[in-house]
């Protein structure tokens, strides 16, 4: 898998995944019915840096941003996005985006990254606490998940 900075024409490649997964609506805070224009604009727009993963065959598998969380005196705490296409999970991908953008970050000169709202039964959070993430604390009853319910959406921490 190779790992790389995404160029503008990877855009088509990754709306596909992100469309589908946020068009679910059990993973992110997004409206499902987000456009194609407002959902480029979420995962793109400057100051993000934008990553992609390719599998053997060149196929865009996944996607990341990194960027900063806050501004002013508290911009070296870093905010991360993570989609990885749902035919192709169970592979590792998710892990080796989410190494990759600790890594980068960290390179970045970040000194922390804060996730601002993880849907509670997200599987991804056991991947984030494996990756030593903490949860900050817990908004209770804050995602209306469209099979569970009102779930809650944690805060998570690590340090870089």
């Amino acid at each position: 898998m190779l790992i790389r900075e995404a160029a503008a024409d990877d855009w088509p490649r990754i709306w596909p995944f992100w469309h589908r997964i946020v068009a679910a609506g059990d993973t992110y805070t997004w409206a499902r019915d987000t456009s194609e224009e407002a959902a480029r604009a979420l995962w793109t727009n400057p100051p993000k840096r934008v990553y992609v993963a390719e599998d053997e065959t060149g196929t865009v598998v996944g996607s990341a941003f990194v960027t900063p969380n806050y501004g002013g005196p508290a911009d070296r705490i870093a905010n991360a996005g993570f989609m990885v296409d749902p035919d192709h999970g169970g592979r590792g991908i998710g892990r080796a985006l989410a190494e990759h953008i600790l890594t980068t970050a960290r390179e970045q000169g970040f000194r922390g990254m804060v996730f601002n709202a993880v849907v509670e039964t997200n599987p991804a959070v056991k991947l984030w606490l494996s990756l030593g993430f903490t949860i900050l604390g817990t908004v209770p009853d804050a995602f209306d998940h469209p099979r569970d319910g009102l779930v809650g959406l944690h805060v998570m921490h690590r340090a870089l």
